[in-house]
């Protein structure tokens, strides 16, 4: 055996259980992620807005993997004051968070109706959906984040390199922050990446257009023919977030089918 690959699988089998932060997670991707660190035998918070959807959420994995493997806190993670408050519910767990994943976000804007002000409005929504939820939960726990091994780990999208505008723009704008956060944090040993998924299914984020022609229509994009799955999502993040990725940082890893070829 490689003696670097052996002394990786030492230190996994080693490890202590891992406190994650998982915004975003009580449905779709986030919910996959958080299960997949729960299945390793990490201790999960979820933060979203919907107490009951984050109660179902922590039920389901606790029942599978263990009580109190995951705890929740619902909050606007667009406003200042409720970030303040889930981060003082995650450092009153918590000394150091080793994994923060910032998945809360969608495309929020309503149609609009051709006029300026609605236009702002649809780009005002995205950017405070998308952005202010990636950027202020990770400077609010930037403190906690554990020097050296920590993690940081975004969400993108496929959209960020075609659109639609103001949910294309506000997740470029997550990826310029990746870029800004990894050189910030580098010399500490914490890695910063972005993960951008194509077209996944099974998620609440398409809404009611997700009819079977709409998907039928996403799924063609794909070289392989095929949707993604929230669990591929969340087994590129757990990727990221392993002993095995310390020298991945400052990238933006995308995970599309070939919906957009590589760059």
């Amino acid at each position: 055996m490689d003696r670097t690959i052996g002394h990786i699988q030492e230190r996994v089998v080693g490890m202590a259980p891992r406190q994650i932060v998982v915004s975003g997670g009580g449905t779709g991707i986030g919910l996959a992620v958080a299960e997949s660190f729960a299945a390793d035998g990490d201790k999960v918070i979820i933060l979203g807005r919907r107490e009951e959807v984050l109660r179902a959420a922590a039920e389901k994995l606790n029942a599978a993997h263990g009580e109190a493997t995951v705890t929740w806190c619902a909050a606007d993670l667009s406003e200042p004051e409720q970030v303040r408050g889930a981060a003082r519910f995650i450092t009153d767990r918590t000394d150091t968070v080793d994994v923060l994943v910032t998945n809360a976000g969608g495309n929020v804007a309503s149609s609009h109706d051709g006029s300026l002000e609605s236009i702002a409005d649809g780009y005002r929504r995205n950017f405070a959906a998308n952005v202010l939820t990636s950027v202020l939960l990770t400077e609010a726990l930037l403190p906690r984040v554990r020097r050296p091994g920590g993690r940081i780990i975004h969400l993108s999208s496929i959209a960020a390199l075609r659109g639609p505008g103001s949910y294309g723009g506000a997740k470029a704008a997550v990826n310029t922050y990746t870029f800004e956060l990894a050189q910030r944090l580098g010399a500490e040993g914490i890695t910063v990446n972005a993960v951008a998924p194509g077209f996944v299914a099974d998620t609440e984020f398409f809404g009611d257009r997700a009819t079977e022609e709409f998907v039928a229509s996403r799924v063609k994009q794909s070289l392989t023919g095929q949707a993604g799955r929230p669990a591929e999502i969340a087994a590129m993040v757990r990727y990221v977030a392993s002993p095995e990725a310390t020298y991945l940082t400052a990238q933006i890893l995308h995970i599309n089918g070939g919906a957009a070829l590589g760059r």
